[in-house]
């Protein structure tokens, strides 16, 4: 699939209803008012409610489905709040047919030797364990559901470990882990599928606080990103399960 000629079609994702984590700002924030542009229904989940509100406030303005928002703050959350979501969900919508897991939690680069238990431990919660207790309280829906797509947006330094990324590293390479264990135990599911996207170097609010001096000019931008997020919640990557794609290659700026 070259996403850089891939078109979606208009009415893409028309009566779908799509979970985005991380939906306040970024990658998360373009990938939602994207997935109402196409028809979704789409439900915000985010920590920051002002946040939430903006872009709930941007949907409805233009006029896309009205969407609804969960506010949950991944690095606290407990089993009950997880099946919370489902069952909001379920209550207010009636169905689920997707999620993107863009939240991520990053506290800072730090030496193995300095890095604070307490870190370990809040990136395991957000990027890893979260979103594993998410897709298990939603499975029902998603099962349920004719053609269902879980997308795990991963992390370069996931993928290729690099010195000082520490627990951030291997949290979001757990998440990868995660994924390709998913996609084998639903392969029973042909509905349901799972899928990684690594976006690569994206001119997002993580990448400013990881990279303060960089040039943001010659970044993609996260809008970039919306043609394989756009084919794997629809129905175009029916069939299509534990994949990773990688963009930086495909993004890559001249």
């Amino acid at each position: 699939m070259d996403f850089r000629t891939y078109q979606a079609a208009p009415d893409l994702l028309k009566d779908r209803v799509i979970l985005v984590t991380g939906a306040g700002q970024g990658i998360g924030r373009e990938a939602a008012l994207a997935f109402a542009r196409h028809g979704a229904t789409v439900v915000l989940l985010g920590r920051g409610v002002k946040k939430l509100e903006a872009v709930y406030d941007e949907i409805e303005a233009a006029g896309y489905p009205q969407p609804a928002a969960v506010p949950i703050d991944l690095e606290r959350a407990v089993e009950a709040d997880f099946v919370n979501v489902a069952v909001q969900i379920e209550k207010q919508l009636g169905r689920l047919d997707g999620i993107l897991h863009n939240a991520s939690s990053f506290i800072g680069l730090f030496p193995l030797e300095q890095e604070p238990f307490e870190y370990w431990i809040s990136h395991f919660r957000a990027n890893a364990a979260a979103p594993a207790a998410i897709n298990r309280a939603c499975l029902p829906l998603l099962r349920a559901s004719a053609d269902s797509s879980i997308v795990m947006v991963g992390e370069t330094h996931g993928a290729k470990p690099s010195p000082y990324w520490g627990s951030f590293s291997v949290s979001r390479a757990a998440a990868m882990f995660y994924a390709q264990i998913a996609a084998n135990e639903w392969d029973q599911s042909p509905q349901l599928r799972i899928n990684t996207v690594i976006p690569g170097p994206i001119h997002s609010p993580q990448r400013t606080k990881t990279h303060p001096g960089e040039a943001a000019d010659l970044l993609p931008e996260p809008a970039d990103l919306l043609p394989v997020y756009l084919y794997l919640l629809g129905p175009d990557s029916k069939g299509v399960s534990g994949q990773v794609f990688d963009c930086a290659e495909w993004l890559a700026k001249p």
